[in-house]
Order: structure tokens, then C-alpha cells, then sequence
């Protein structure tokens, strides 16, 4: 079963989070895809990555480029798992029907934005009935993760 981390965020925006757990996955050796609805907003997290920091980036690709096989982080709009990912990152209400092939789940989900609140709630649900392992983080004021399920 994998491990299905919610992160509910409640003081910053995805933009905000989002680089810097995919930095951390990757330091750990993971590899990596990050699933959004959109490719508007796949195309938007691409230039996020490639920006997000005076003093490093993330390698990447997008699953609209050649050798997706070969990429350390993928950023997709489909289910596949085109760069044999460990970690998958599921973002403003994107889901997956297979959770098995993944060591680790990440829903991120917007608070201030029912539809992603209420599309979280609903995986919950599906991946608990799948018996699969849940925490839920939530953020504190100083924008910190702090397990709250």
C-alpha cells in the first residue's frame, strides 16, 4: 500500500510549497511526477521550478518533451508514470486511480478553494477505503507542516 500524504494548505499558495517538497524528494533519491489538471498549469509549474530560487533549480522535463523516461522530476497531466516515479504529487485537484504504484502520495489542495477541499475529502475517502496509509498536515501560522491526522 502507499503512504498518502494530504497537505492542506492554509497560509501559502501551491507556488509557494510546492518546490521545495519536490526539492526534498529528490535529495532523498526519489524520483518524481507532479500531476496537475491543466496544461496551462502543468506549463506554469515548469516555469515555477525552473525560477523559484536565486541559488538552485530543479531539474525537470514535461511529459510533452522527449526522454520523459529519463527525467527526475516529470510534470504531466496524465496518469501515467512515464519516468517510473516513486513519488507522485497530486495538485489542485488532480487524481489518480491507481495509488499502488507509488511508494508516496502527495494531495495538495488549496483551503481557501471549496471545489479542491471538497475533491480532497472525496480521495480521502477512496484511498482509506483502499486501505491505504493516511496522514493529513495541515499548515500553522508560520507556514510549517504540522500533522494533524
Amino acid at each position: 500500500m502507499a503512504e498518502i500524504l494530504f497537505y492542506h494548505l492554509t497560509e501559502s499558495k501551491l507556488d509557494d510549497a510546492l518546490p521545495g517538497l519536490v526539492e526534498r524528494s529528490v535529495e532523498r533519491g526519489w524520483r518524481v511526477a507532479v500531476q496537475a489538471t491543466t496544461q496551462e498549469r502543468r506549463d506554469a509549474i515548469d516555469a515555477l521550478l525552473w525560477s523559484w530560487s536565486d541559488v538552485s533549480f530543479i531539474a525537470h522535463g514535461s511529459d510533452q518533451e522527449p526522454y520523459v523516461e529519463e527525467q527526475p522530476v516529470l510534470l504531466t497531466i496524465t496518469q501515467n508514470n512515464f519516468n517510473q516515479a516513486t513519488v507522485r504529487f497530486l495538485v489542485e485537484g488532480a487524481d489518480i486511480d491507481n495509488a499502488t504504484d507509488y511508494e508516496r502520495l502527495v494531495v495538495m489542495f488549496d483551503g481557501h478553494d471549496t471545489e479542491q477541499v471538497n475533491l480532497a475529502r472525496a480521495q480521502w475517502k477512496k484511498f482509506k477505503q483502499d486501505d491505504h496509509n493516511l496522514t493529513y498536515w495541515q499548515q500553522n501560522s508560520d507556514r510549517r507542516w504540522e500533522r494533524k491526522a
